[in-house]
């Protein structure tokens, strides 16, 4: 049972739900950066007893750099937006007003966007839609690319559909990140966010839960993206298919060689999934430092279902490296190859494999050695059973890990060692303890928690004078005013709190910093 997940807030929380200062962020090189910019843009309030009555008027009339603020409510969804552009020094804000549940219900998309750009999107909820929950589009023509999108602190959950419907639908969209976003009860059928013709793009501190077909799918052409520090919790039949099976007139670019190519999958977890990893069709593609428990079919799978070998490249040169993974007997083949595929240009190293119901199990069956694997050792976890899977003093895991450019930092946001561990968290805390300094983030721990957080100040952070949790639904909270003198660690109960997303702050003179929590 999925408990607790704690995810870090790239910017302070008043940089989503509270522009007094108008927060830009700013796309500078394919990453983004964030800037704070005093301009003179317009807020637009929307919903009932506001000037905008409904989202469309406002979208009618906004300009670069405006906020569009849409008040408590359920919206209609199917609504279509064409051409909704910011500038690069100007985006547009399209946002949940602060402490407001606003939900977009229903249509075929709640929300459609063609050809957008520079837009940033954050803290709405989109539910039981029968076609896909967003659909993001370049209107057909990679000439012109939807790009520079972001979507933040979003639920997308409940389908009304069991095909292959997606929560979120992007098609030749360049240049966005997800981040910190929850997706709930995919489609039978669908992915919780699938990509057609997508380059240079970062999912990162996800939650995906109950997903139908996959909870990622990148394929058509897509190329960069990085999967980093993500939970996926029955992920679907293929929690993340890199690759797929795509019609010739829908890749982007149409003369592309490959479903996928240069993925990234760093430190995340998966728990079930019927193959958590599947290669489809991908090339130059890395899964490094994860963690994967309990499989129900396979851990991985090479496949080509895209096949014209006078224009495609087989399924190959991927990389499989420092990952974990538990495995019972549900598992009876560890990697399934498919025709047509080139699973001898793989690589396999520093894996750590171990079967919890066969002692003396002689490890996996793959296409090419794992060099430097470590096979059948416990890999002491702290507590599988609450879904903590950092690693206890002594693991095999630790230290084990071959030493990689990338992913720096584990799924915690904890630097990785030299040399690393094996899976999605750092296991050799004490000697990968870095000095904070007062603007350091304070720790949730432990990551995640059942019933309560214990919160840990960085060095030099001011006294805390106040705590709060407020769900960004705004429907629950906790506040404490209790001025913790000359405490640095001190613990926050959640019992009474229901499942959500929330955010943690903590206020002193001087001092306040957010994190996001999900409480499950």
């Amino acid at each position: 049972m999925f408990r607790t997940l704690f995810l870090s807030l790239l910017w302070p929380a008043e940089a989503i739900f509270d522009r007094l200062n108008l927060v830009k962020l700013i796309c500078v090189g394919g990453s983004l950066s964030l800037s704070l910019l005093y301009a003179h843009a317009e807020i637009l309030h929307v919903g009932n007893g506001h000037p905008y009555p409904t989202l469309n008027e406002a979208l009618a009339v906004v300009d670069p750099g405006d906020v569009v603020r849409v008040h408590e409510g359920v919206y209609s969804g199917g609504l279509y937006f064409e051409n909704i552009q910011g500038t690069p020094d100007n985006w547009i804000f399209i946002e949940a007003a602060a402490g407001e549940t606003v939900i977009f219900e229903g249509g075929n998309n709640a929300w459609q966007f063609t050809d957008a750009a520079y837009l940033h999107i954050s803290g709405f909820i989109f539910e039981h839609q029968t076609g896909n929950g967003l659909n993001f589009d370049d209107g057909g023509s990679y000439d012109t690319p939807a790009h520079d999108i972001i979507f933040e602190v979003c639920i997308f959950r409940d389908m009304n559909a069991t095909g292959n419907n997606d929560l979120l639908k992007l098609s030749g969209l360049n240049d966005f990140e997800i981040r910190n976003c929850l997706f709930l009860n995919g489609a039978d059928g669908g992915s919780g966010i699938d990509m057609v013709g997508c380059h240079d793009g970062i999912i990162t501190g996800c939650l995906f839960e109950s997903m139908g077909s996959n909870s990622i799918q990148a394929k058509g052409g897509t190329r960069n993206i990085r999967i980093e520090a993500n939970f996926f919790n029955n992920g679907g039949e293929r929690s993340l298919n890199l690759g797929g099976s795509t019609g010739l007139p829908f890749f982007r670019p149409l003369d592309a060689e490959y479903e996928a190519a240069d993925l990234k999958v760093y430190s995340n977890v998966f728990i079930g999934s019927t193959a958590p990893i599947a290669y489809v069709g991908c090339i130059n593609t890395e899964v490094i430092n994860n963690t994967i428990y309990l499989p129900e079919n396979w851990v991985l799978r090479i496949l080509q279902e895209t096949v014209d070998t006078s224009r495609f490249f087989p399924c190959g040169n991927n990389s499989f490296i420092n990952n974990l993974i538990y495995l019972n007997d549900n598992v009876n083949v560890e990697c399934n190859i498919g025709p047509n595929t080139a699973p001898e240009t793989f690589t396999f190293s520093n894996n750590l494999w171990f079967h919890s119901q066969q002692p003396g199990w002689p490890g996996p069956d793959l296409p090419v050695q794992d060099i430097d694997n470590v096979v059948g050792e416990d890999p002491l976890l702290v507590d599988p059973s609450s879904d903590d899977f950092t690693l206890t003093s002594g693991s095999p895991a630790i230290g084990q890990g071959l030493d990689v450019d990338q992913p720096d930092l584990d799924f915690n946001g904890d630097a990785y060692n030299m040399p690393r561990s094996i899976g999605a968290f750092e296991g050799n805390m004490i000697s990968a303890v870095r000095n904070l300094t007062p603007g350091a983030m304070f720790e949730v721990q432990p990551n995640p928690a059942s019933h309560s957080l214990s919160i840990v100040l960085p060095q030099g952070a001011p006294e805390v004078l106040s705590v709060s949790l407020k769900s960004i639904d705004g429907r629950e909270s906790l506040v404490s005013s209790q001025i913790l003198q000359g405490t640095k660690a001190f613990t926050l109960p959640l019992n009474a709190l229901a499942s959500g997303i929330y955010v943690i702050t903590l206020k002193g003179n001087n001092f306040q910093q957010s994190r996001l929590v999900i409480v499950r």
